[in-house]
């Protein structure tokens, strides 16, 4: 007679419990540390897109024209704007021998000086219609670049920037002529290209940068998306997730440098981390 080999249904039905057993226990020693890394995993990609967000902030506050920074809060949206500096310099206060065009003059309009030291953020030669100089900008009445008088020139100055035939220097011309009212105690000009606003809307969960409209002198005027993408600005996310926002600015004064305190939180899969961040911003005019 043949043998006959196998297994009996017993047999099979212990191995399998034994199995579930095993794969059970395994389970319990691997979903730990893998959930911990998913964890650890989201948690570091929430803190890069909180850190990145505040460091891209941060970079345009250093850049912003000394007193052009404010703050509103609007219901869930809270608006930081500022003027943005392409480059700067020292303009030329007293004339060298036998050449007074080249030396800004404060008491009449003036439509050539001289720089001392050169625009290095910009090609040269340059010329735009779109961009605007600055002198002495203290964020006051009668001093306020905001208000688009005085301490710099109106939209639309066409403003030339060459090199001199003096080293060193660069020669810049505005058409029409322009009367800066007050000279800067350390001689500084600025050349800018406009405002810029992050908007964080909580409502939304996003910070948003926007730039390319034009200057309003009432914050009020530009501190939502509707009133910014009205006056022409384009839009930039930084972060979506954000589930936390505050910025406060402490102006300081003209002598020491204000301080732009900022605190994000961005959220994921029920998990929120939260980062803070100060900048300190040089308002010497």
């Amino acid at each position: 007679m043949r043998s006959v080999k196998g297994f009996t249904l017993i047999e099979l039905v212990v191995v399998i419990v034994l199995s579930t057993i095993v794969v059970s226990f395994m389970a319990m020693f691997i979903a730990g540390p893998v959930r911990a890394y998913t964890d650890q995993a989201r948690r570091s990609e929430l803190v890069d897109l909180a850190e990145g967000a505040l460091r891209r902030v941060a970079r345009d506050v250093r850049r912003a024209l000394p007193n052009s920074v404010r703050v509103t809060t609007s219901g869930s949206v809270v608006a930081l704007e500022m003027l943005n500096t392409v480059d700067g310099v020292r303009y030329r206060e007293q004339p060298p021998p036998n050449d007074p065009d080249k030396q800004l003059d404060f008491a009449a309009a003036d439509s050539a000086f001289n720089s001392v030291g050169v625009f290095t953020g910009i090609s040269k030669p340059f010329s735009s219609s779109s961009h605007y100089l600055s002198v002495y900008n203290v964020g006051v009445a009668g001093a306020d670049a905001y208000e688009l008088a005085n301490v710099i020139t109106p939209p639309g100055t066409q403003i030339d920037i060459d090199a001199d035939a003096t080293p060193g220097e660069d020669n810049v011309t505005l058409s029409p002529a322009f009367r800066f009212a007050y000279g800067s105690p350390a001689q500084r000009i600025f050349l800018l290209d406009g405002p810029l606003t992050y908007l964080c809307d909580l409502g939304a969960g996003t910070l948003t940068r926007y730039a390319g409209y034009g200057i309003a002198a009432l914050q009020s005027d530009r501190d939502s998306a509707a009133e910014l993408m009205a006056a022409g600005a384009t839009g930039t996310l930084v972060s979506d997730q954000v589930a936390a926002c505050s910025i406060v600015y402490a102006a300081g004064t003209s002598q020491r440098a204000g301080l732009v305190s900022m605190q994000l939180g961005i959220s994921d899969v029920g998990e929120t981390i939260s980062l803070q961040h100060q900048v300190h911003v040089n308002n010497v005019p």
